[in-house]
């Protein structure tokens, strides 16, 4: 998992000079929750993985980590597994919370898939999804 993570890390970090496996697996380690982490797979094999932790004292969930190796990556899987978080946190009431790499690809991504930037950090930007919102903007859609 953690190779897996660096694959898919890697451009963005190295685009900022920040690319270091070590602190990779670090970062994996520090908030590693095996219960809440899903394997992505097609024809069986893992292609990425997804970690949705409950977010302590507040209504929310957090998506800790989403990773697809990047050859999997362009193919709809993303977009798959963001689905599925969402529908968790449709089906719980809840928000979705994740931060994303300054620089990263993925910040288009996450907000293609409606999510809203909230808060900007020295390396990181927060993002935050709601049902609420997501389910006024589906009334207004054509």
């Amino acid at each position: 998992m953690a190779d897996l993570r660096a694959e898919a890390l890697r451009e963005s970090l190295e685009r900022l000079g920040r690319f270091d496996p070590v602190r990779v697996r670090e970062r994996l380690r520090s908030a590693f929750a095996p219960a809440c982490m899903r394997h992505i797979l097609i024809n069986g094999e893992r292609v990425g993985y997804l970690t949705l932790i409950p977010h302590t004292g507040s209504n929310s969930l957090r998506l800790h980590h989403l990773y697809i190796h990047p050859a999997s990556q362009g193919h709809g899987v993303g977009a798959w597994a963001l689905e599925w978080v969402k529908a968790q946190g449709r089906a719980a009431g809840q928000d979705i919370t994740l931060g994303a790499l300054r620089g990263s690809d993925a910040n288009r991504f996450y907000l293609r898939h409606g999510f809203r930037l909230v808060e900007e950090q020295e390396f990181d930007l927060e993002y935050r999804w709601s049902p609420e919102f997501d389910a006024r903007t589906a009334e207004v859609a054509p």
